[in-house]
């Protein structure tokens, strides 16, 4: 069986659009039939989040909130529980494109890194594009980046619990998973293969994650330059 893990807390606004995208990837023919279990990790949710995610018909978690590393935890240790030989983790912000698992799954590696595209840099208002042109000319959307995004990761089962899971990370708790897996000798593959969108919100849920990254792009806007006068 193969499990898809997404921690969301109060995303009510974006989580259909995540498990519909989910729903589709899963239903991949290059999966020949295999089972696909999705799991919500509610994280402190006051929301709707939990009746979405049950009218859509997939497994739910709760966790107390604030803390996105106990939440993705919470969600890989009941899909291990329920059997599951491989983990793809993403957020309920985030749409995976229709062959997601497909490619995580066809690069044969114990661990799959990958890219994000980003999209909705309306939310940033006049400065969106001058935000998105920062954004884009420090990223590499390729195969050999060095990305890791919790919105876009995949890992055996065994590989995971070699390397002792996520961490109670309220931020970066996928570059600490990557790191204890590459110490623990897995096989990484960096790849822009598995596709995935993700919003350029505004509203950043974990204190160092990919929100907050954007407000410091935005930040540094404001900022003047080195060389100017003073």
């Amino acid at each position: 069986m193969i499990a898809i893990v997404l921690p969301a807390h109060n995303e009510a606004a974006h989580l259909p659009r995540a498990l519909e995208a989910i729903r589709t990837a899963a239903a991949h023919r290059a999966l020949g039939g295999e089972r696909v279990q999705t799991v919500v990790a509610l994280d402190g949710c006051t929301d709707a989040s939990e009746s979405i995610a049950r009218a859509a018909g997939v497994d739910v978690v709760h966790t107390p909130g604030g803390n996105v590393g106990i939440a993705r935890a919470a969600g890989a240790r009941h899909a291990l529980a329920c059997g599951a030989r491989w983990l793809a983790f993403t957020d309920a912000d985030s749409e995976v494109d229709a062959d997601w698992l497909a490619a995580q799954l066809a690069l044969r590696a114990d661990v799959v890194c990958g890219t994000v595209q980003v999209d909705q840099w309306c939310e940033w208002g006049d400065r969106g594009d001058r935000v998105r042109a920062r954004h884009d000319a420090a990223y590499f959307d390729g195969d050999g980046h060095r990305h890791v995004h919790g919105a876009n990761l995949g890992v055996s089962a065994a590989a995971y619990l070699r390397a002792g899971g996520f961490g109670p990370h309220r931020s970066s708790e996928d570059v600490a998973l990557v790191r204890a897996l590459e110490a623990s000798g897995a096989h990484v593959v960096w790849s822009a293969r598995p596709r995935v969108t993700t919003s350029a919100r505004r509203d950043a849920r974990a204190p160092g994650g990919f929100g907050a990254l954007l407000a410091r792009l935005e930040a540094e806007l404001h900022e003047p330059c080195a060389s100017s006068p003073a």
